[in-house]
């Protein structure tokens, strides 16, 4: 594969129930990241860009997190129905997702 274009990050880090940093998984990173992965292999998109299910990435309490590089943009928050978006703005037309992307205090 040549080097990808862009790269996404989701992270699906589970931690136990009551961890005082909380965990994407609890907050449906699974679901986010099977929506890219069907996207992706809907879209053909494996081609030019890469999908990492990852650890922890830092913002638990922002979670789900995606991260997109070479930007290093962190997105929190993301839900499935915010898949098409990412893909659509940040991915394919190099512009991010600007309500969805992390305070910078945070990341």
């Amino acid at each position: 594969m040549p080097r990808p274009k862009k790269h996404l990050l989701v992270c699906t880090q589970a931690r136990p129930a009551g961890h005082p940093r909380g965990s994407c998984q609890e907050k449906g990173c699974v679901d986010v990241f099977n929506a890219f992965m069907a996207e992706f292999q809907k879209r053909n998109l494996f081609q030019d860009y890469l999908l990492t299910s990852t650890g922890c990435l830092g913002p638990c309490s922002l979670g789900p997190s995606v991260l997109v590089y070479p930007e290093s943009v962190m997105y929190g928050g993301v839900k499935v129905e915010d898949v098409a978006a990412i893909i659509d703005q940040h991915l394919l037309a190099d512009q991010p997702v600007e309500r969805l992307k992390v305070s910078p205090q945070l990341w």
